[in-house]
């Protein structure tokens, strides 16, 4: 096995997100996976491989780790959101609500505001 370093993990984030833009999500979790195991505090690995399971539909994987994320950084908006994504598509529409609105209520970016349906 080869040694690990800092610069290793900073290597594998960086491989993890081209992997991730250029569509192949489960690539970038297995790259994703090492860095956390060495870097478990990572919060932006986490959300990394959080929205990579939610691309290749993994979608309790994503659910987890989204939720770990808003356990930690309950001011993340992004991860609000993403975790009211996720809970849309796997069908549990009154818990992904919640999240929306908390998401639009700390970034009132559009697409947060619309998703939140403040006004039914």
């Amino acid at each position: 096995m080869p040694e690990t370093n800092p610069e290793t993990h900073v290597i594998g984030f960086r491989a993890a997100e081209r992997l991730l833009a250029s569509r192949d999500p489960r690539g970038a979790i297995k790259l994703l996976d090492s860095v956390i195991a060495a870097h478990p505090e990572s919060g932006a690995a986490r959300l990394m491989r959080a929205r990579a399971y939610f691309a290749s539909a993994q979608l309790r994987a994503a659910e987890r780790e989204f939720q770990h994320i808003v356990d930690h950084e309950p001011d993340n908006a992004f991860a609000h959101f993403a975790l009211a994504r996720t809970f849309q598509r796997s069908g549990r529409p009154d818990r992904a609500q919640r999240h929306f609105r908390l998401a639009a209520a700390l970034d009132p970016r559009p697409e947060y505001l619309e998703a939140a349906r403040f006004d039914s």
